[in-house]
C-alpha cells in the first residue's frame, strides 16, 4: 500500500486527544498522513502540532487554505473523519460548511471520493432526531458511516471511555474504501 494518502480529520471529542498515536498506526500500515482538524479540535492540540507536524511531514490544517496559498497535501486517496461530533454529523449530512473539515467532507460526497465517518457521540446526544437523519442521509450519500455495530456504540452521558475508542475500525475502513 505504499504511496497511499490517507486525510484524517478529527472534531473536538475526548478521542482526538490519541490522534497522535493513530498517525503513527496508520504509517505503520503504510500510510501517508495528513491531518486536518476542525476549528475547536485545533484549540484543543494546539500545542501539539508541532510534533504531529514532524511526524507527518505535512501542516496540521484546520483553517481553509487562502486561494494565493499552493496547496502543500498530497492528494488523498481516502479521507476519515474521526472523531466526529455532533456537530460536525449534522453540519456535514446539512451540507453546510463553516470550516475548512466541513468543506472537504461537503466536496467529497459531491465527487464521490472514499470517505469514512465515525462519530464519537453519548447516548443522549444520538437520541437528538437530527443525529439519525443526518446518519441516514450520509450513508445514502455514499459515505462510510462507522456508527452502530461494527462502529461507534455511544455509552450514556459520563461513561465514554475515550481510550477505548475504535480507531483501528477507522483506519480498517479506509483500507476497505481504498483496496474496494
Amino acid at each position: 500500500m505504499e504511496d497511499r494518502v490517507l486525510y484524517l480529520f478529527g472534531s473536538a471529542a475526548p478521542p482526538v486527544l490519541d490522534i497522535e498515536d493513530v498517525v503513527r498506526d496508520a504509517q505503520g500500515r503504510g500510510w501517508t498522513v495528513c491531518v486536518g482538524l476542525t476549528g475547536t479540535a485545533g484549540l484543543w492540540l494546539e500545542g501539539r502540532v508541532p510534533a504531529l507536524e514532524e511526524r507527518t511531514g505535512y501542516p496540521v490544517r484546520s483553517a481553509v487554505r487562502m486561494p494565493r496559498e499552493t496547496e502543500v497535501w498530497p492528494r488523498a486517496d481516502v479521507a476519515v473523519v474521526a472523531p466526529a461530533t455532533l456537530n460536525t454529523v449534522n453540519t456535514f449530512a446539512l451540507g453546510l460548511t463553516p470550516d475548512f473539515v466541513s468543506g472537504y467532507v461537503a466536496e467529497g460526497i459531491g465527487k464521490r471520493w472514499p470517505l469514512a465517518v465515525m462519530p464519537c457521540v453519548n447516548a443522549a446526544y444520538a437520541t437528538h432526531p437530527q443525529f439519525g437523519r443526518s446518519v441516514e442521509t450520509l450513508r445514502r450519500a455514499g459515505v462510510r458511516m462507522l456508527y452502530g455495530e461494527g462502529g461507534f456504540v455511544p455509552r450514556p452521558p459520563g461513561e465514554g471511555r475515550p481510550h477505548e475508542y475504535p480507531w483501528h475500525l477507522a483506519l480498517d475502513a479506509a483500507r476497505e474504501l481504498v483496496d474496494g
